[in-house]
């Protein structure tokens, strides 16, 4: 049963946490006006209801009622695919606590799953003959073999002879109609009969904007299901591109679009069954992000192979533009769409720009282009040059706020931290005019001191406390550390967002989650301080940083957040 939340009471920002390697992720909510956490999901216990191993993606649903995260954890031997489902806290005075999370198990699709029906091994090279050949799978996709047995395996002279030790996750190296190769690093395995073989789906992206349905971008099985959100069931599925990795559904629930990167294409697909319609005239390269305009009228999609703002008009589902940035320069991974001022926010890391459209203005009401901004080396918005990652704005249309970051080998003296490190960061500007709104000092500080305290004797100051007074950087994360311009893949080793933020829904604060620093920045938007902001307008001040749990391998080192959700 679903509860609906009190409209007037439901400012809250969840942060979406990814946990060390083979551990679940960790999901926290954020109280906006309280600038406290009221909630977070169970990570070191392993009896409690968790998030899935690797999290991916994660969505609200337009009433707030309940949460739905993504999680690709087949990448590891064994792995489920799942969405994990929980309702949010929806009273802070009255909070307990998130609803204990569902598990959803997301199911292969039925040609992509067979019998063996003979396995063996040469050196480490696995040879499986199934009983069907397998849907729309070429080498490198991954393969999971299950129930796999070797009989008599410890009367065999293999030291240490596991029976089950053909089951697993593994990238094919060849496929050749029902005849499957792949490597195992158990070497010297018996033939056998019998197990499974199957397609893991490895959900990456979930979106909606109905209530009664969730849907999920499959990478590995190049498929997108549907989730019933009464039974937590996902209820169909289809076909549609090679490696989808983002969608966006229009606001009216017709229909939703879903980037494919790997076959440069970008399918339409209709929400009530999941049928496909045919689009026609797109041509980008690595398409890899989508947004739904507000009046249902048009869809866009950036591309990250060759840099281009694609329009897609829904209601003939064909391409009304393709805008090329900084003469087709590649790199382009995110866009933010401001509702408010009827703005495209189009950002590069790898060139280090951001380009900003009216997403109306142009020939056959396409996009066009405003300004550009760039993050390069002797820019106004960052000298020494920042990797812009992600956008955000304030729903009063006054100011838009970029998270960014500077990594460097050697990190710079007064930061608080030698040798490698990274320094988040976020840049505000003026809306109206795109200038910087602090010129003097353009990126705020994201690490902030450690909480005053008062020593009582209820209250010793034990709290541990990760940054220190002026510190401006942390030390480098490797599963934080994805090189701009990599193409995604769903692996624990790679980030989508090394900094993410988003705004509150009543615009009161601004967060940026650093993966890196294991802290979310909470930024007020609105108060006094000595900040030069303008006549008139409230600056921006660092409040906090929220903290996210230990990790559960170490239970000292924090979770890594990876992107941010605001509640509606």
């Amino acid at each position: 049963m679903e509860v609906a939340p009190t409209p007037d009471n439901f400012h809250t920002v969840f942060s979406f946490n990814a946990n060390t390697l083979h551990y679940p992720g960790g999901a926290m909510q954020i109280d906006v006006a309280g600038d406290t956490l009221i909630g977070e999901t169970p990570t070191a216990d392993p009896s409690a209801p968790n998030l899935g191993i690797n999290l991916t993606d994660a969505a609200i649903l337009p009433n707030d009622s309940n949460v739905f995260v993504s999680s690709a954890s087949s990448v590891y031997s064994g792995g489920l695919d799942v969405v994990s489902s929980f309702t949010p806290v929806f009273q802070s005075r009255l909070a307990s606590g998130l609803g204990a999370a569902v598990t959803i198990p997301v199911p292969s699709l039925p040609n992509q799953t067979a019998t063996v029906t003979a396995i063996s091994e040469v050196g480490s090279l696995v040879t499986a003959t199934l009983s069907a050949p397998l849907s729309n799978v070429t080498a490198g996709y991954a393969i999971a073999i299950a129930n796999v047995l070797i009989p008599n395996c410890y009367q065999t002279s293999v030291p240490a002879c596991n029976p089950e030790a053909y089951n697993g996750t593994f990238p094919l190296t060849s496929v050749n109609g029902p005849i499957i190769q792949y490597v195992n690093s158990a070497a010297g395995l018996a033939p056998t009969t019998g197990g499974n073989a199957y397609v893991p789906p490895q959900p990456v992206f979930v979106n909606s904007a109905q209530n009664n349905a969730m849907f999920v971008a499959n990478y590995n099985s190049n498929s997108v299901s549907v989730i019933n959100t009464s039974t937590n069931i996902v209820t169909a599925s289809t076909t549609v591109g090679v490696h989808p990795v983002s969608m966006a559904e229009m606001p009216n629930a017709l229909k939703f679009y879903v980037a494919n990167e790997g076959d440069n294409s970008v399918s339409s697909v209709n929400a009530a069954d999941l049928s496909l319609n045919n689009l026609t005239g797109f041509t980008g390269v690595t398409p890899v992000w989508v947004v739904a305009r507000g009046d249902n009228q048009k869809v866009y999609v950036v591309t990250q192979g060759d840099g281009t703002l694609v329009t897609i008009d829904t209601a003939t589902d064909t391409v009304s533009s393709s805008i090329s940035m900084g003469g087709g320069a590649s790199g382009a991974n995110f866009i933010y769409l401001d509702p408010i001022l009827n703005r495209l926010y189009v950002v590069n890391p790898v060139t280090s720009m951001i380009y900003v459209f009216a997403d109306t203005g142009g020939a056959n009401d396409t996009p066009l282009l405003l300004t550009t901004i760039p993050f390069t080396s002797g820019s106004a918005a960052c000298p020494n040059e920042c990797t812009p990652v992600s956008v955000t704005s304030l729903p009063d249309g006054s100011r838009f706020y970029v998270a960014t970051y500077q990594s460097t080998t050697a990190c710079p003296a007064g930061s608080g931290v030698s040798g490698s490190c990274v320094i988040p960061a976020v840049t505000v500007f003026n809306a109206s005019t795109f200038s910087l709104q602090y010129p003097n000092a353009p990126t705020l500080n994201l690490l902030a001191p450690p909480p005053a305290c008062t020593v009582t004797a209820s209250n010793p100051c034990t709290q541990s406390w990760p940054f220190l007074t002026g510190q401006t950087a942390v030390p480098q994360v490797a599963s934080c550390n994805t090189p701009p311009g990599t193409t995604y893949t769903p692996t624990p080793t790679q980030t989508r967002f090394r900094v993410f933020t988003t705004a509150a829904a009543d615009g009161s604060h601004v967060y940026v989650s650093m993966c890196d620093a294991g802290a979310v920045a909470d930024i007020i938007t609105n108060g006094n301080n000595a900040n030069d902001s303008g006549p008139g307008i409230p600056p921006d001040t660092l409040i906090t940083d929220l903290l996210t749990a230990p990790a559960a391998s170490s239970g000292t080192a924090l979770q890594n957040p990876i992107f941010l959700l605001a509640g509606q």
